[in-house]
C-alpha cells in the first residue's frame, strides 16, 4: 500500500486526463447549443447532430430488439436457450476410448432464464444430455437478499444470504475472515449511473467546460471537399486552443472534480459494480478505500504537474460540416512532460452520414501506433449489406454482413475474421434468424468456425431462443431453502457428509445406471 501513496502521475495518466477532458468537450457539452448560433455552438451542434443521426439509424434498423430489450427491463420474462454443437475436428481418441467429436455431436444444453428486474428476481434452470448421460433440474434463484442453488437430488434449496458471507467463510477459514464479509447482491439489479446521475454529470461538468472555451477559440469558413467520391459543399469549423488555455481548461476542471463528493460517490459506485457485490468484505473496502485515496491524490498531484506540462502548439480540432453533419475531422495535440519528448495525437477521418448508407474511415494515430476503422453501412428496403473493418499494427478484425427483414423477421449472414500474420487467420460465420411480436420472439443461430484454409468447419455451435413475458418469476419460499450461511463448521460438515454426499452419491449410481455406462 506504501508503494501506491508514493506513486506519481505517469506521463500515459496525465496523457488520459487530457483525452477525456477533449471527450468531453466533443461530446458531453454538445448538450448546450442555444438559438442564434456562434461558431461554437455550431461547432458542437454538429457533433451532437452527428452522434444521434447514428443512433436513431441503428434504433430504427434494430427497433424490434431494442423493444424487446426494453421489455425485459420493466416486464417479467422467461427465456428458453437450446443449445447444440457439431465438430469435424480430427478424430482424437481420449481416454476410455471416447471420441470428443462423438461426444460433442451427441450433446445438448437446455438453460432456461427468468428474471423481474423491478422486483429483483432471477432465476434459471439447466438441463443437459452428454453422450447418453442426461441431467436435469439444476436450478439457481437469485434475489436482493440471497442466492439459492437447487440439485436433482435434493429436496431443500442450499441458500446463502448476503448477510451470512462472513460467517460461513470464518467457518471455512478463520485465518483468512473476519466474519463481517457481505455480499449486496441488490446492485446486480441496479444501473449504476440513473438518469439524474447522467444530468449531474452534464450540468455540472458539460456545462462547465462548454462555458470554458472561449468564442474566440472558434472560426468558420466555406471550403468544398471530397468524400467517398463525392463533393460537398461545407463549413470548416476549427477550434483553436492555445497551452496556457488547455492548461486553464484541464487545471479548472481537476479542482471541480477534486471537490465534488457527489463524483467520488459515483466514482465508488463504478468500482462496486465492477465487484459484483464484493465491495462489504473488509480487505476488498480497504482496497477500496486506498483506491478513493488515490483517487484525490492522483487528482491533486495531476493539477500540481500541469503547469510544467508541454503543449507548445495547443489543441486543434477541425470539423468540415455538411447538411448539419460532421463529413470529415482532423484533431491534433502535442503534449508531454518536456519538449524534447513529445507525444503526438492525431485522429482524423471521413464520413459521408445518409439515411440509407453509411461511410466512414477514421484513424487514430499516437506515437507511430495506429488504430483504424473504416465501414460501409446501408439498409434500403429492409436489406442491409455492412462491412466493417478495425485495423492495429499487422492485425485486423473484419465483419461483414447481410440482413433481410420481412413481416417482422429478420434473416442475417454475418462472417467476422481475424487476420494474424503470426497466428494465422481464423473466421467465425454468423446465420440465423430473429423475429420479434408484441410480448415474444424467437431467434435461430448458427455460428461456424472456420480456417479460410480448410474446407469443413472446425466447429460449429446451434442455438434456438425463444422468449416470452409471464406473470411473475417465483422464488423458492423459505421453508424450502436451507441456509448454510448461520451454520458452524461442525453443522456444515454434518451436512455435507450426512445429507448431500450420500444424496449425490445415490444419484450418480441411478444416473449411470440407467445409461448403461457404469464402467464410465
Amino acid at each position: 500500500m506504501e508503494e501506491t501513496k508514493k506513486r506519481k502521475l505517469s506521463p500515459k495518466t496525465l496523457i488520459g486526463i487530457t483525452i477525456g477532458a477533449v471527450i468531453l468537450i466533443g461530446g458531453t457539452v454538445a448538450a448546450y447549443i442555444f438559438a442564434n448560433l456562434s461558431d461554437k455552438q455550431k461547432y458542437f451542434l454538429a457533433e451532437k447532430e452527428s452522434i444521434e443521426f447514428m443512433n436513431e439509424q441503428i434504433e430504427q434498423r434494430y427497433e424490434s430488439e431494442f423493444d424487446w430489450l426494453e421489455t425485459t427491463r420493466e416486464k417479467p420474462t422467461e427465456t428458453n436457450y437450446e443449445l447444440s454443437a457439431e465438430s469435424d475436428i480430427p478424430i482424437i481418441q481420449g481416454g476410455m476410448g471416447i471420441d470428443p467429436a462423438q461426444l460433442i455431436n451427441n450433446s445438448t444444453i437446455s438453460y432456461t432464464h427468468a428474471a423481474d428486474m423491478k422486483n429483483k428476481k432471477i432465476s434459471g434452470n439447466l438441463s443437459a444430455n452428454i453422450g447418453e448421460i442426461k441431467v436435469d433440474n439444476i436450478t439457481f434463484h437469485l434475489n436482493s437478499k440471497q442466492f439459492m442453488v437447487g440439485l436433482p437430488f435434493l429436496e431443500q434449496f442450499i441458500s446463502l444470504k448476503g448477510e451470512n458471507v462472513g460467517n460461513l467463510l470464518q467457518e471455512i477459514d478463520s485465518a483468512t475472515f473476519t466474519g463481517e464479509e457481505k455480499i449486496d447482491f441488490n446492485i446486480l439489479f441496479e444501473e449504476t449511473l440513473s438518469e439524474d446521475d447522467k444530468e449531474y454529470i452534464q450540468e455540472e461538468y458539460g456545462k462547465f467546460i462548454y462555458d470554458q472555451l472561449p468564442d474566440e477559440a472558434f472560426k468558420t469558413e466555406s471550403e468544398t471537399i471530397k468524400v467517398h467520391d463525392k463533393s460537398l459543399e461545407t463549413d470548416k469549423i476549427t477550434m483553436q486552443l492555445s497551452e496556457e488555455k488547455v492548461k486553464e481548461i484541464l487545471s479548472k476542471t481537476l479542482e471541480k472534480l477534486r471537490k465534488d463528493d457527489k463524483m467520488k460517490e459515483l466514482f465508488r459506485q463504478l468500482l462496486e459494480e465492477q465487484l459484483m457485490g464484493l465491495a462489504g468484505m473488509p480487505e476488498i473496502k480497504k482496497e477500496m478505500d486506498q483506491t478513493m485515496e488515490d483517487y484525490d491524490t492522483s487528482l491533486e498531484k495531476a493539477k500540481e504537474n500541469i503547469d510544467g506540462f508541454q503543449i507548445p502548439e495547443g489543441l486543434t480540432s477541425t470539423i468540415w460540416v455538411h447538411d448539419d453533419l460532421i463529413a470529415q475531422r482532423d484533431f491534433n495535440i502535442q503534449l508531454g512532460q518536456n519538449k524534447e519528448r513529445l507525444t503526438t495525437i492525431e485522429f482524423k477521418g471521413t464520413q459521408l452520414l445518409q439515411e440509407e448508407r453509411q461511410q466512414f474511415n477514421l484513424a487514430l494515430n499516437i506515437e507511430g501506433g495506429k488504430v483504424s476503422l473504416s465501414g460501409d453501412l446501408s439498409w434500403k428496403d429492409k436489406k442491409a449489406e455492412d462491412s466493417l473493418k478495425l485495423a492495429f499494427d499487422e492485425q485486423a478484425f473484419t465483419y461483414d454482413g447481410k440482413e433481410t427483414l420481412k413481416d417482422g423477421k429478420r434473416d442475417f449472414k454475418r462472417t467476422i475474421s481475424f487476420q494474424d500474420p503470426y497466428t494465422g487467420d481464423t473466421q467465425l460465420i454468423w446465420n440465423g434468424t430473429s423475429n420479434y411480436k408484441n410480448d415474444q420472439m424467437n431467434e435461430e443461430h448458427s455460428f461456424a468456425f472456420t480456417d479460410p484454409n480448410v474446407d469443413q468447419n472446425l466447429f460449429s455451435l446451434h442455438a434456438n431462443v425463444e422468449g416470452k413475458t409471464v406473470d411473475s418469476v417465483e422464488i423458492p419460499s423459505k421453508d424450502k431453502t436451507t441456509e448454510i450461511g448461520t451454520m458452524n463448521e461442525q453443522e456444515l460438515m454434518e451436512y455435507f457428509e450426512t445429507e448431500v454426499k450420500p444424496k449425490f452419491q445415490g444419484w450418480m449410481v441411478e444416473m449411470l445406471s440407467a445409461t448403461g455406462n457404469m464402467e464410465f
